[in-house]
């Protein structure tokens, strides 16, 4: 085991561990508090499929553990001193675009949920999920899908609502409402408003919704998988979204609003 002294703390620890067969889930643990931190590490070192290679204290050290380890899945709590996990979040996904990040969280938390989504994470967990549910995420990560509990989803998905609705009005309309219109703060500070959609823009934002990967889409419009990879480039830029859950709420809570 080799400790990594991080800011004076006794955290930044990585274990090398051995395993055999299938290379196991390399995961960092970034967490403030010692107890959850130390018990997440202990669930996930009895799988043989997992191994828990370093554990930080805030965000900084998860940015930098992340940098020399490179894992395969970070679980990431969003309140932590120093930098918070939206923040290093974000900076991760830049550096390491293959480390998918798991956010932990709590229900009162959707603001926060709803940055950490735009920032780019891959998956989120109330903090009390059954400990079947954790590892299950974990391996789907692994995998590369995507997950978001109901609870979570129900919670952020007004938040995006508010940032897609901007995306109906048209340009007129979006002019003469840019003055006086309550939602601007709904996305990250200095953002702008979300773009208008086409209608096939639309479509692809409703099949994503549904669940449907690029290739799926592509048959069900038929179009090139190329283009419908454009397509979506484009909606993300427009709705300033940068993962496929973001966009499934974006186009859920237009939904909703209808």
């Amino acid at each position: 085991m080799i400790a990594l002294e991080g800011n004076g703390h006794e955290n930044l620890i990585v274990t090398d561990g051995e395993r055999n067969q299938v290379p196991a889930i390399r995961i960092v643990i970034a967490e403030d508090q010692a107890h959850v931190r130390r018990g997440a590490a202990h669930l996930l070192s009895l799988e043989q499929d997992m191994e828990v290679v370093g554990q930080a204290c805030n965000g900084a050290e998860a940015v930098e553990l992340a940098r020399v380890l490179q894992p395969d899945v970070i679980l990431m709590d969003l309140h932590m001193p120093v930098k918070g996990g939206v923040a290093a979040t974000r900076e991760i996904i830049q550096m390491l675009p293959a480390t998918q990040i798991l956010v932990l969280t709590t229900l009162h938390d959707d603001e926060t949920v709803f940055e950490a989504v735009r920032a780019g994470a891959h998956a989120y967990l109330l903090k009390d999920a059954a400990e079947d549910e954790l590892l299950e995420t974990i391996r789907a990560l692994k995998r590369g899908e995507s997950r978001l509990t109901p609870q979570i989803a129900r919670k952020v998905m007004d938040q995006f609502a508010r940032l897609a609705a901007v995306s109906t009005l048209g340009p007129n309309r979006e002019e003469s409402a840019a003055p006086s219109s309550p939602q601007k703060g709904a996305g990250a500070a200095g953002e702008g408003r979300a773009e208008v959609l086409n209608d096939k823009e639309q479509r692809v934002l409703q099949l994503i919704s549904e669940g449907l990967s690029n290739r799926q889409i592509a048959d069900a419009m038929y179009l090139a998988e190329g283009t419908i990879k454009n397509y979506v480039s484009r909606i993300m830029e427009k709705l300033h979204a940068n993962t496929r859950i973001a966009l499934a709420l974006i186009s859920k809570g237009q939904a909703r609003q209808k």
